[in-house]
């Protein structure tokens, strides 16, 4: 997955992201920016994953997405 892209359209999936993981606020959404890493810290933050677990999680949902 090409994060370069996942960044530009940062904006469009939003709605998406907040769908799958309706944990996270738009503030957080907005602070995020489409870094993985952030995202990661994010999920690991309100879900209580690991980051492997984060990781995995995102991989599988942006598979598609590029």
């Amino acid at each position: 997955m090409n994060w370069d892209i996942i960044e530009g359209k940062w904006n469009q999936l939003k709605g998406s992201i907040r769908e799958k993981w309706g944990d996270l606020t738009d503030d957080e959404l907005t602070e995020v920016a489409g870094k993985k890493d952030k995202l990661a810290g994010k999920l690991q933050e309100k879900y209580g994953w690991t980051k492997e677990k984060a990781d995995e999680q995102i991989d599988h949902f942006f598979r598609d997405k590029t």
